[in-house]
C-alpha cells in the first residue's frame, strides 16, 4: 500500500477529502447518527421547557409562543401565533416522516409479510382503543370527556430511544414491532385529530386540496423528479387543507403515503453508467461541454436516483425532524407550571391511567387475540414477555399526546392534562425498560428455552 496515500491529510483515496472544518463537524455528525441521540435532545428540550415554565422567566417564556407571525396585505390576513405555527405547520414534517416510515416498512421492509404486519397493526389498534376506554371510564360525562384522543398516541422517538439503551439485549424483531406499532399508532392518532378535533368543514377548500393531491399524482406519473417542485405543491395543498377545517397536519400523512417506493435507476443501470465514467482516463479534462463531463453529470443524477423517493426523503428529513422539529415542539408545549396543579386531580389521573394501564393492556390483549385467531403471527424470537414490556413502553405518549391535548382541552384544563402526560411517560419508560431488561437477562442467562408458540398461540412440542 502506498504510504503517502495513507498519510495524506485529505484522507483515504476511497473517501471524500477531509478539511479543517471536519474536526468540528465530524463529532456532531457522529452524534446525530446515534439512534438514541434524537431522544436525548428531545428529553433535554422537555427539561428546559419545564425549568423555564417554573422559573422567574415563565411570563416571558409563555409570551414568546404567543408572538403573532404571518402576512397582512390590505384586508387579507394570514397570521397565527408562533405556538400555532409550530403545532400546525412545522409538525406537518413530523407526520410526513412518520408516513414515509410506514410506507417503507409496508412495501420494502419487514412488514411486507402480511401476518407480521397484522401483529403490529392489531397491537396499535388495541393500544388506541383500550386507553381511550380507560380514560372515558373516569371522564365520561365530565368536562374532560372530549379529550379521549389524548391517551391514544405513542411517542416514536422516546420508545426507540429506550430500546436503543437496551442495546443487543433485545431481539431485532422487538425493535421492528415497536417502531411499526408507534408509526401505525401515530397515523391513527392523526386520523382522530382530523375527525374528532377539526372545525367547521369548508367544501370548496377540500375540493382544492383533492385537486392538489391529483396534481401530485400526475407529476409523479409524468416523471417529474424535482423535490423542490413537489414541496411547493405540498405547501399549496397544506394551505387548502388548513382552510378546509381539517387539521392541516393530515397533509403530511397523505403525501407521505403517496410517495413512491420504486427507484428510477436500477442497480444494473447505475453500475453501467459508473463504468462509463471510469472508462475516461484521469486528467484535467473534466471541464466544458464535453462527453466526459456529461457522463459525470449523468453519474451524479444516477447515484442520487438509485434510492427511491421514500428512502431519499427519509434520509433528508430525519435529522431535521429529530433535532429541530421535535425539540422545538417540546419547548413550545412541555412547559407545565407545577404551582397550582394537583397530580391527584381526576383529569390528571384519567390521563395517567389511560397510558399506564390502558396501553400495555390493549397492546398485549389485541396482539394475543390476533395470534390466537391466526390473523397474525409472532416472529420466532419474540415472546409474550417482550410484548408486555413493549406495551408498557407504548405508554410514552409525549409528542402526539401533547399535540392532541392542545386541540382537545380548554386552557383551564391543559396544565393538569400535561402533568398526566409527562408523569405517565416517565413511569411507562422506567417500567417498560426494567421489564424488558429483566426478561432479556433471564432469557440470556438460562439454559432452559422458553416455549415457542405457533400461529394459534399454542406451545410447539420439541422433537
Amino acid at each position: 500500500m502506498n504510504r503517502e496515500l495513507v498519510d495524506d491529510k485529505r484522507g483515504s483515496p476511497t473517501q471524500l477529502p477531509k478539511e479543517h472544518i471536519d474536526w468540528i463537524f465530524h463529532p456532531f455528525s457522529r452524534f446525530f447518527k446515534i439512534e438514541v441521540a434524537a431522544g436525548i435532545v428531545l428529553l433535554l428540550s422537555t427539561l428546559l421547557a419545564l425549568s423555564l415554565a417554573n422559573s422567574p422567566l415563565r411570563e416571558s417564556f409563555n409570551d414568546l409562543w404567543r408572538v403573532p407571525l404571518g402576512i397582512n396585505i390590505g384586508t387579507l390576513s394570514f397570521e397565527r401565533s408562533l405556538h400555532a405555527w409550530i403545532n400546525d405547520a412545522v409538525m406537518t414534517l413530523f407526520f410526513f416522516l412518520i408516513a414515509l416510515e410506514l410506507k417503507r416498512e409496508l412495501v420494502l421492509g419487514e412488514l411486507r409479510n402480511t401476518r407480521l404486519a397484522m401483529l403490529s397493526i392489531s397491537a396499535a389498534v388495541g393500544g388506541m382503543l383500550v386507553p381511550a376506554l380507560v380514560y372515558l371510564s373516569f371522564q365520561y360525562g365530565e368536562l374532560g370527556q372530549h379529550g379521549w384522543g389524548t391517551v391514544m398516541a405513542t411517542d416514536t422517538a422516546f420508545v426507540i430511544g429506550c430500546l436503543a439503551l437496551l442495546g443487543t439485549r433485545i431481539p431485532k424483531s422487538l425493535r421492528i414491532f415497536m417502531l411499526s406499532l408507534a408509526v401505525v399508532d401515530d397515523i391513527g392518532a392523526i386520523i382522530v385529530v382530523a375527525v374528532g378535533y377539526g372545525s367547521n368543514i369548508n367544501g370548496p377548500a377540500i375540493g382544492l386540496a383533492l385537486l392538489g393531491f391529483m396534481v401530485v399524482k400526475v407529476m409523479a406519473f409524468t416523471g417529474i423528479r424535482s423535490m423542490a417542485l413537489f414541496f411547493i405543491v405540498g405547501i399549496l395543498i397544506w394551505l387548502a387543507v388548513d382552510a378546509s377545517g381539517i387539521h392541516p397536519t393530515v397533509t403530511g400523512v397523505i403525501l407521505g403515503l403517496m410517495t413512491p417506493t420504486t427507484k428510477w435507476i436500477t442497480d444494473d443501470r447505475l453500475h453501467t453508467i459508473l463504468d462509463c465514467v471510469v472508462a475516461y482516463p484521469p486528467g484535467d479534462h473534466w471541464s466544458g461541454d464535453t462527453l466526459d463531463r456529461k457522463a459525470l453529470k449523468t453519474a451524479e443524477a444516477a447515484a442520487r436516483e438509485a434510492l427511491s423517493p421514500v428512502e431519499r426523503l427519509e434520509m433528508m428529513l430525519h435529522p431535521w425532524v429529530g433535532f429541530l422539529v421535535m425539540p422545538l415542539f417540546a419547548l413550545a408545549n412541555a412547559g407545565v407550571p407545577f404551582t397550582g396543579v394537583n397530580i391527584a386531580s381526576p383529569l390528571t389521573m384519567a390521563v395517567f391511567l389511560g397510558f399506564v394501564i390502558g396501553k400495555p393492556l390493549g397492546v398485549f390483549l389485541f396482539s394475543w387475540a390476533a395470534v390466537k385467531s391466526r390473523i397474525a403471527k409472532l416472529p420466532p424470537n419474540l415472546n409474550w414477555q417482550m410484548i408486555l414490556g413493549g406495551g408498557m413502553l407504548a405508554g410514552i405518549g409525549f409528542t402526539m399526546a401533547l399535540f392532541i391535548a392542545d386541540l382537545a382541552y380548554a386552557p383551564a384544563q391543559i396544565n393538569a392534562v400535561k402533568l398526566g402526560i409527562l408523569s405517565a411517560s416517565v413511569f411507562s419508560a422506567l417500567l417498560g425498560y426494567l421489564v424488558i431488561r429483566y426478561f432479556s437477562v433471564s432469557i440470556n442467562n438460562t439454559d432452559v428455552e422458553l416455549p415457542s408458540l405457533n400461529t394459534q398461540g399454542q406451545q410447539v412440542p420439541k422433537l
